[in-house]
């Protein structure tokens, strides 16, 4: 298992929670938020991350280095910032096995991410989007699923229940970009949305815990809640 990390985001809403530290950095339950991404991608067997760093990087490529508990470490630097698509786009060109995880650096998602690839490759997907229900979308926006494919998504504000992106791909490392892409772009608003109905994304359903850290309540929430994470 190769993976991407996502973790050169400014985290300008938790400015005043975070002391100098880039958001990835944050500290939850007595460690970087990082940390436990890390712990977890190693738990799910994976033998090297791919860090896509920028704002601060050398916070973490002081504290990582270049390996964490058995699992390898390349950072993928960011000279201007490019968004989550041009992040990727970026990191992506560097990754050796066919089919790469992609986790956003200050979510986490209680997933077999195993189990993700393996559905991936059995869906033959360019996409694997990792899907969870939650009880109102409106924060998230939504995503709309027929069998096991996302057809449609839903803008963010669309209240009520429903599935919404967990923020964890599985990417095909030849996929096919959209040609008219700038430098910076989002890979959710400028390519999964638009391009829904030639990728067909595969719907990976987890049943599982998830928190993003975005907003100072939930960087609250997570110092007790990820205080008992099993790893």
């Amino acid at each position: 298992m190769e993976a991407i990390v996502l973790a050169g985001g400014f985290g300008t809403r938790l400015a005043s929670r975070l002391d100098g530290v880039p958001k990835p950095m944050a500290p939850v339950a007595g460690r970087p938020f990082l940390e436990i991404l890390l712990t977890q991608l190693r738990c799910a067997g994976c033998a090297r991350v791919l860090l896509s760093v920028g704002h601060l990087h050398n916070v973490i490529q002081d504290y990582f280095g270049s390996a964490f508990d058995g699992m390898s470490i390349d950072y993928v630097i960011e000279s201007v910032p490019l968004g989550t698509g041009g992040a990727i786009r970026l990191a992506l060109a560097k990754a050796t096995e066919e089919s790469v995880l992609v986790l956003n650096g200050d979510t986490f998602l209680s997933a077999d991410f195993a189990g993700m690839l393996r559905f991936h490759a059995a869906e033959a997907a360019t996409v694997t989007i990792a899907v969870i229900h939650q009880p109102d979308i409106a924060r998230y926006g939504g995503v709309v699923i027929e069998g096991n494919r996302i057809v449609g998504f839903d803008e963010k504000g669309c209240s009520g229940p429903g599935w919404i992106n967990g923020g964890a791909y599985v990417l095909s490392k030849n996929l096919a970009w959209p040609p008219a892409l700038a430098q910076k772009f989002s890979i959710e608003r400028d390519v999964f949305v638009p391009q829904v109905a030639r990728l067909r994304p595969a719907a990976y359903k987890v049943d599982g815990y998830f928190l993003d850290i975005g907003i100072p309540e939930d960087l609250d929430r997570a110092q007790t809640e990820l205080a008992s994470v099993g790893f």
